[in-house]
């Protein structure tokens, strides 16, 4: 299954600057093995040392939050678009 994947500015360097690469794979955990043969170092900034994803990472799959649709096991059908969305924090 080929998926897009939208990748924020932060993660970009991994990616040599897309904004938008193509995965592989049937669900979440696949799509992100996908893309770390292909752009290494992206998956140690989604997944924690658990291999669960980050407390501060949203990962969305057409729009629905993967924390709702089974996580790492959420299902990633062919042509899905997929957004990683870091935590973004700030103040006065």
């Amino acid at each position: 299954m080929s998926v897009k994947v939208r990748i924020p500015t932060i993660l970009r360097t991994y990616t040599g600057g897309q904004a938008e690469v193509t995965a592989e794979g049937a669900k979440l955990s696949e799509v992100i093995e996908s893309l770390e043969k292909d752009h290494p170092g992206i998956a140690a900034r989604v997944l924690d040392d658990q291999g669960k994803l980050r407390r501060f990472v949203n990962v969305y799959v057409n729009d629905d939050d993967v924390r709702f649709e089974g996580g790492l096991d959420a299902a990633t059908p062919d042509g899905s678009g997929i957004s990683i969305i870091p935590a973004v924090a700030g103040g006065c």
